[in-house]
């Protein structure tokens, strides 16, 4: 038994030391030792290999099940009254838009049923398809029984997932959180002074980096000259809870967000303590004046950390830009805007907290390849004459898309969970109205 307990205290401090010295020590200095990028370099190419010879496989077993495309509908693009237009062409009618045809209805059952199938919101809250599996679950259509070898890869790749890194990134996760929320409590109880600014934003950036390891991040970050300044209002997209680490292992932030219960409530008590996050209640929230009335207090103030929003109000699954809500752009100031892009290859970073929980999605990250992200720094933007709050949020979101090869959708996130809004149903009714009345044809006229 001695001996027993003797090799389980030697793991133990081999371990520690590993844990200590060579990735929680160098992630708080902002200095890498070359594992994480030598080891995505490796996983590249493993997983070129698995693709290679899964489509070999698909040849030699024709029984083998094909994903499906991204997209199973082919969408007619124009407007309303193109599509309509062309309608009563094909059924014959000369009406062209001055009254009411019965052709109509042809339109809305069929932009009915393209919804009801595969609309552009749903779409956006599922997981992004991937054109090859990346010897993960979530995309795995039994491709590891095409050959032995393949087998072999996707079993060793799951024990090291499970039985290495796990272990490793839980450590850290656990030594990351606990030193955020005990540290930004005791700065709390300091008076207010420039030493303890400067140590808040010393124990954020130390936690946020130590965290990052934690999920194995690769971060590469693009025109740092554009990075946002303080008094200034930070945008990004929004895919995962994860993107305030990524973006604060580059800088502190001020950040902007509802009061949740649990675990985040803890962290988020604690670190009010020693920042000037802003907190709101979800009554609160509802108030657009009171929030908007606290953010303008806090840029007002130059020597406060930039502001951190996510417009979109919501997570988006990477492959698009959803509506920024204007408030955010009522505020007055400069923007930064900031794109952030994940690689899907190395792991499914979108939350989809309709189907996991805060700690399930953690444990999914802890089990995936790796988190390899792009940002971009994009040059600082201010509302234009004659631009109202609306328009210059549509101006930096499409901005973010363009840099990040996202698709720019005008849809609000908030349909997530929500109903369609009325106000949407009687534009697209006051359309109709304007084209079976011709108002638009004589707006042109005049």
């Amino acid at each position: 038994m001695e001996d027993v307990w003797s090799v389980a205290v030697s793991v133990f401090q081999v371990w520690m030391f590993v844990v200590v010295f060579l990735i929680m020590l160098p992630a708080m200095f902002g200095l890498s030792l070359g594992v994480t990028s030598v080891y995505i370099q490796v996983l590249v190419k493993i997983l070129k290999w698995a693709t290679v010879r899964i489509q070999r496989g698909r040849e030699e077993q024709p029984s083998v099940p094909v994903p499906l495309p991204n997209g199973i509908i082919e969408r007619v693009g124009g407007s309303m009254e193109e599509e309509m237009t062309l309608t009563q062409r094909h059924s014959g009618s000369d009406i062209a838009g001055a009254e009411f045809s019965l052709s109509d209805a042809l339109y809305f059952y069929k932009k009915g049923l393209e919804s009801i199938a595969d609309d552009q919101v749903t779409q956006r809250f599922s997981s992004e398809e991937l054109a090859s599996w990346n010897l993960l679950t979530r995309t795995n259509q039994n491709f590891h029984y095409i050959s032995l070898r393949l087998t072999v890869i996707w079993g060793l790749g799951v024990f090291v997932r499970y039985g290495i890194l796990f272990p490793f990134r839980i450590t850290l996760a656990i030594i990351g959180l606990s030193w955020l929320i005990i540290g930004t409590t005791l700065i709390g109880y300091l008076p207010e002074s420039s030493v303890k600014s400067w140590l808040s934003e010393l124990i954020h950036l130390t936690c946020y980096r130590i965290c990052a390891r934690g999920l194995s991040a690769t971060i590469n970050y693009h025109h740092r000259e554009n990075k946002p300044q303080k008094g200034g209002i930070c945008v990004a997209n929004h895919t995962t809870p994860i993107d305030i680490v990524i973006l604060a292992n580059d800088g502190c932030y001020a950040m902007v967000g509802q009061i949740h219960g649990g675990l985040m409530g803890v962290m988020q008590k604690s670190m009010v303590r020693s920042c000037p996050h802003v907190w709101f209640e979800r009554s609160e929230m509802k108030d657009r004046h009171a929030v908007t009335s606290r953010l303008r207090d806090h840029v007002a103030a130059k020597t406060k950390l930039p502001i951190l929003i996510f417009p979109e109000g919501t997570c988006i699954n990477n492959t698009s830009v959803m509506m920024f809500k204007k408030g955010s752009f009522e505020i007055g100031g400069t923007i930064h805007p900031v794109t952030i892009k994940y690689d899907p290859r190395f792991g499914d970073a979108f939350w989809n907290s309709g189907k996991y929980n805060m700690v399930s999605y953690l444990l999914r990250m802890m089990t995936s390849w790796a988190i390899v992200v792009n940002v971009w720094y994009l040059p600082p933007m201010t509302i234009q004459d004659g631009e109202d709050a609306a328009q210059f949020a549509n101006r930096v979101k499409s901005a973010i898309a363009q840099q990040g090869g996202l698709l720019d959708l005008d849809w609000d996130g908030g349909l997530k969970r929500g109903k369609v809004k009325d106000s949407l149903k009687e534009e697209q009714q006051k359309k109709y109205s304007s084209f079976i009345t011709g108002h638009n044809n004589r707006d042109t006229e005049d």
